[in-house]
């Protein structure tokens, strides 16, 4: 029979990165696919330059390891694409061949660090834990501390989340009385509304702050590596184990455990976290002893999640499990009075990043943005003014520093009628009208007849002096 043990405190409190891995060899992408998943990391892959900036355009990420030699792009010329795109954005290079120059060049042009094959992945891991540590810094250090008591009268962002709408400060109320509690909650929004940053707001302002937070995409949980993510591994549990394992509920033990886009999680998995949740306890792959957690679920979905249910993409059962509290986060095309306050905000955090000095924005820029539906939303309004900010660097920013704040004019249409060459004769002209009507009625001669309000045999006999 299982013994049940207590566990403490996670030995690893990683908040998971947006990594890309860039590499043309199969099996170096499947293997650091495999370990950084198993970390705890979100990460897609991309077998070249060219695959790797179309990633990017769709997936953020905030790390990127790549090979130095790719098939159609160096990863050094590919490094200055990233970090032009995104300046912040980490980007690790390795190779088989360790050379000097090439590191010196990939330093010079923003590489945080240059790694030789084969990877030392202890070192690797305790990279990836520092980069995550400092963005969370980052972003707590733009936040409020933790618990501290908000007025949420005459203010206009509560933590993170920004904003000066109706509906932003009901949603800031429901967080706050959602975080008092401990159930475990459900909250609905569009892709791109912040719904992680509900989740973590949560957190930060409820009993649990000073315990981990730990957000998993549901959506990329490698196939065969599911069990061992949810409830962790032994040494030796299959093949590749070469270490202990840690599961997301240990994870996140004295936390919250935050699972994003929960309607595509595989349905398989999705009874095993039931079970985890009704039982309160893991047994990790490989072991016979059952460890009891202590952890609020927060999950999160853009779809509706009764459409899920009846499509089959969720379960009933974890619906209702997971749907004791519900945080619904409007679009941002239904609180447009946010954009203004949301977009200065993001002005300052570019400025910082970018040593940029933009003092705010013009009111054509402003009247571009608010007429703008957003179907990115916020997400979408960050990359946005944080491009305009790059391109203005200085002052304000106007509607030419935005992709559509000035709509190209618009070129007349086409004609539909026949158009007539200037100075032709009227013989020229009927020939004209006449066998081009033919041709746009595909040879249709009734056809043309009737559109040219004559009979057929007027037709014929004109086709004839034409020599048609």
């Amino acid at each position: 029979m299982a013994q049940r043990a207590k566990v403490g405190p996670p030995l690893i409190s990683m908040a998971a990165l947006r990594i890309l891995v860039v590499d043309d060899e199969p099996a170096m992408r499947e293997v650091l696919h495999a370990r950084l998943s198993q970390w705890g990391h979100e990460v897609r892959t991309a077998d070249s330059g060219a695959a790797a900036r179309a990633a990017v355009a769709v997936f953020d990420a905030e790390v990127v390891i790549s090979d130095v030699v790719l098939p159609d792009l160096g990863g050094v010329e590919l490094l200055h694409t990233l970090k032009v795109e995104r300046p912040d954005r980490v980007v690790l290079l390795i190779t088989a061949y360790g050379s000097i120059g090439t590191a010196v060049e990939a330093m010079r042009r923003g590489a945080a660090d240059f790694l030789t094959k084969p990877l030392d992945y202890t070192a690797l891991r305790e990279r990836l834990d520092l980069l995550a540590r400092e963005r969370d810094e980052r972003t707590r250090a733009e936040a409020p501390a933790a618990g501290e008591p908000v007025d949420l009268r005459g203010t206009d962002r509560l933590g993170p989340l920004v904003g000066a709408s109706a509906s932003q400060r009901h949603l800031w109320e429901l967080i706050r009385r959602v975080a008092e509690s401990d159930a475990t909650a459900l909250i609905i929004g569009e892709s791109g509304t912040g719904k992680e940053l509900v989740a973590r707001t949560i957190h930060d302002l409820g009993p649990r702050r000073k315990g981990p937070f730990v957000p998993v995409n549901a959506a990329a949980i490698p196939e065969g590596l599911t069990d061992s993510l949810l409830l962790g591994h032994t040494k030796g549990a299959f093949t590749g184990a070469t270490d202990a394992g840690v599961g997301m509920f240990q994870l996140a033990h004295g936390g919250t455990l935050f699972l994003d886009e929960i309607t595509e999680m595989p349905i398989g998995l999705q009874a095993k976290l039931l079970r985890v949740l009704e039982d309160g306890v893991v047994r990790p792959v490989g072991s016979t002893r059952e460890l009891r957690f202590d952890v609020r679920v927060i999950a999160a979905s853009n779809r509706d999640p009764m459409q899920a249910v009846e499509e089959r993409h969720l379960r009933a059962d974890l619906l209702f499990r997971l749907d004791v509290l519900r945080v619904n986060v409007d679009p941002l095309r239904q609180r447009r009075e946010d954009i203004p306050v949301i977009a200065r905000h993001f002005i300052g955090l570019s400025n910082q990043r970018h040593n940029a000095r933009v003092t705010g924005l013009s009111d054509d820029a402003l009247a571009a943005l608010s007429a703008h539906d957003f179907p990115g939303n916020v997400r979408e309004l960050r990359n946005l003014v944080e491009r305009a900010v790059v391109f203005a660097r200085e002052g304000v920013i106007s509607a030419r520093h935005l992709p559509f704040g000035e709509p190209e004019p618009q070129k007349p249409a086409p004609p539909t009628g026949i158009v007539l060459p200037e100075g032709v004769t009227s013989a020229e002209a009927e020939r004209i009208l006449i066998l081009e009507t033919l041709r746009r009625a595909g040879n249709n001669k009734a056809e043309a007849a009737r559109r040219l309000g004559i009979d057929v045999k007027t037709l014929r006999n004109k086709l004839k002096t034409f020599g048609v």
